[in-house]
């Protein structure tokens, strides 16, 4: 039985145990399970089960290459559900959310489907190896209903890459693979700020045209 534990020896609970009693019980598909979950609930970070699994896969208590395989499954699967969301929202529920927003026109989103359109496959495939959005990427491609083989196959060859680093990086760290989670929290932090910033830089943006917008009317009934 597989005991996980940080580089202190000391046994680890919370999402790392869960994720362990996954692996006991049904192994490497355990882990695709884990990832797969991950993907539904991003608040479970792959960069805690993908180590974790390299690390089991170096106890011997599983294949290596089953590892990979099962959590590229796993990531496949999970990315497919978001698919088949963002499918059902479509185009028009999403045009009428978007009437709702404030601040955000539908220009905006026409602008969006219109870049998705010339660059979704490299959104797809780079979008499965950024923090945050890894698990969001199916959503669009989904309303936009991108061609289903060619969704999968990017979003395989992103999550084959993704989970082949972090699984190598917790097999050859040991028990020291929690090292992994520090190191990706850095990453995802800084994505987050930038995330953040755009969505700052955007509203701060579109008040100040708004605001011009509301003066060059008044002007306007003036001289009228």
């Amino acid at each position: 039985m597989v005991r996980v534990a940080d580089g202190t020896g000391e046994n680890l609970g919370g999402i790392a145990g869960w994720a362990t009693d996954l692996m006991e019980r049904l192994g490497a598909p355990g882990a695709g399970l884990a990832i797969a979950l991950e993907n539904l609930f991003p608040p479970l970070p792959s960069e805690v089960i993908l180590p974790l699994a390299g690390f089991t896969a170096s106890q011997g208590k599983m294949g290596l290459a089953a590892a990979i395989i099962w959590t590229t499954i796993g990531s496949v699967v999970g990315a497919l559900v978001l698919y088949g969301i963002g499918a059902i929202i479509g185009r028009d529920r999403m045009r009428r959310i978007v009437e709702w927003l404030p601040l955000v026109k539908i220009e905006d989103l026409d602008r969006t489907e219109a870049w998705f359109a010339r660059h979704g496959t490299k959104a797809v495939f780079f979008g499965r190896m950024i923090p945050i959005f890894r698990s969001l990427i199916s959503v669009p491609a989904g309303v936009e209903r991108m061609k289903v083989t060619t969704f999968l196959l990017f979003t395989t060859l992103g999550s084959l890459i993704w989970n082949t680093i972090f699984i190598f990086a917790g097999y050859g760290l040991g028990e020291n693979w929690t090292q992994v989670e520090e190191w990706v929290s850095t990453y995802s932090r800084g994505v987050l700020v930038l995330a953040v910033l755009a969505v700052v830089a955007f509203i701060a943006v579109r008040i100040v045209k708004n605001r011009r917008s509301g003066q060059d009317d008044l002007e306007r009934d003036r001289v009228a």
